[in-house]
C-alpha cells in the first residue's frame, strides 16, 4: 500500500487525478486502450473535476462504475447515472462506458462487458462504515459474482443523507447494486481518493485492523498496487 497525506480536498484530488492518469496513458500504451472503474459520492468531487482536465486519450478509455441504488430514476438527484453524466461524461469523449442502471435484470449484461478484459484502474472510494463500493459490513468476501442486489445498512443510509442525496434515512431505497468486493480486487491497480473528516474513524480502522469483512476497507490493503489518498482531516485519527 502507498499512503499520501495532502493538506486539502483539492490538493489529493489533483494528486489522486494525475496518479490515475498516468496509469490510464501507460495502459493506452502497452494495450491501445485502457478501462476504468469510477466511484461517486461527495468525496470524488475534487478527484473527478481535476482527472477531466488530464492529458489522456479518452477515445481510448472505456468507464465502468460500482454501484445504483434498484430502481431509482436517472432523474433523481442522488442517481449516480446521473452524477457520472453531469460530472464525467459531459466532459469527456469516451470509447464506450457501462452504467449501472438499478434494474437487476441487466447484471449479467453488464458482467459480460465487465469481463471482455481486465480493469486497468480502479477509483474505489470508502465509506463512511468503510463500505467499498455498496459492500456494507458485513461484507461478502467470497461471492465471485461480478455485481450482486446489497441491502443496505442503517449506517450507510445515514452518510447518503449527510452527504445530501436524500432528505431521511427512509427516504434511502432499501437496496442497490453493487460491484463485489472480489471484482474491485481484480483492478490491476486501485486508488482510493479519502477526503474529509467524516472519513477519519473508517481510515483509521481500516489502517489499524487485519482483513475482515466487518470493515470491507482492509480487504484493499491486500491489493498489490493500492495508493490511499488521504487529506489533513481524514488522516487526523491515524495512530503513529
Amino acid at each position: 500500500m502507498n499512503l499520501h497525506i495532502e493538506k486539502t480536498p483539492v490538493l489529493l484530488g489533483e494528486k489522486a487525478a494525475a496518479l490515475t492518469a498516468s496509469l490510464l496513458r501507460q495502459a493506452i500504451s502497452d494495450n491501445g486502450s485502457a478501462r476504468l472503474v469510477l466511484s461517486t459520492g461527495s468525496s470524488q468531487f475534487e478527484t473527478l473535476e481535476a482527472l477531466v482536465k488530464e492529458d489522456v486519450d479518452w477515445s481510448r478509455v472505456t468507464m465502468f462504475h460500482l454501484d445504483e441504488y434498484v430502481n431509482l430514476p436517472e432523474t433523481h438527484p442522488a442517481s449516480f447515472r446521473k452524477y457520472l453524466k453531469e460530472r464525467f461524461l459531459s466532459k469527456v469523449t469516451l470509447a464506450a462506458y457501462h452504467l449501472v442502471d438499478g434494474n437487476p435484470d441487466s447484471i449479467p449484461s453488464l458482467t459480460a462487458e465487465l469481463k471482455k478484459a481486465p480493469v486497468d484502474v480502479g477509483l474505489i472510494g470508502i465509506g463512511e462504515n468503510a463500505h467499498i463500493a455498496f459492500n456494507d459490513p458485513p461484507a461478502d468476501f467470497d461471492t465471485r459474482e461480478s455485481y450482486i442486489v446489497v441491502n443496505l445498512n442503517e449506517r450507510c443510509k445515514q452518510q447518503q443523507v449527510g452527504e445530501g442525496w436524500f432528505a431521511t434515512t427512509a427516504d434511502v431505497p432499501a437496496q442497490a447494486i453493487s460491484m463485489t468486493a472480489w471484482q474491485i480486487m481484480q483492478c490491476r491497480h486501485i486508488i482510493s481518493a479519502v477526503p474529509h473528516k467524516v472519513k477519519a474513524k473508517a481510515v483509521a480502522d481500516t489502517l489499524s485492523h487485519d482483513t475482515t469483512p466487518d470493515i470491507p476497507a482492509t480487504l484493499l490493503k491486500t491489493h498489490p498496487n493500492f495508493d490511499l489518498f488521504l487529506d489533513a482531516e481524514s488522516a487526523s485519527m491515524i495512530a503513529e
